[in-house]
């Protein structure tokens, strides 16, 4: 048997304080990397000629002008993640197709200013 005055003596306190760290103030959140520009190729459908390789869309819009019909040519995007071209849906291809009549050629935008 223990005698009734050990059982209830409270143990003694530790001469060390306690330490409780601080939490951590939030990090900042991270700045995403600035995408590279879409790079394009065009070929001729019927030809199966590239007319355009690893250019930006200007180029690649501008190459369009020569064609008569939105089927005349595939247009593909290189996707960095995969390391592959992409060929555009005809959706996209429409996007194109209507910027091709907006803007005049980059070439012809110089005869124009008489340069």
């Amino acid at each position: 048997m223990v005698p009734l005055e050990r059982v209830l003596k409270k143990p003694a306190a530790s001469a060390e304080p306690l330490f409780v760290p601080r939490r951590p103030s939030p990090r900042p959140p991270e700045v995403p990397k600035p995408r590279a520009p879409h790079r394009f190729r065009v070929v001729d459908v019927m030809t199966r000629q590239v007319l355009v390789d690893g250019a930006p869309a200007r180029e690649a819009i501008d190459a369009l002008a020569g064609f008569r019909s939105i089927v005349d040519f595939s247009v593909y995007v290189w996707n960095p993640d995969s390391g592959r071209w992409r060929m555009l849906t005809l959706v996209e291809c429409r996007e194109l197709w209507k910027l091709r009549n907006e803007r005049p050629p980059a070439d012809s935008e110089s005869a124009v200013r008489g340069e």
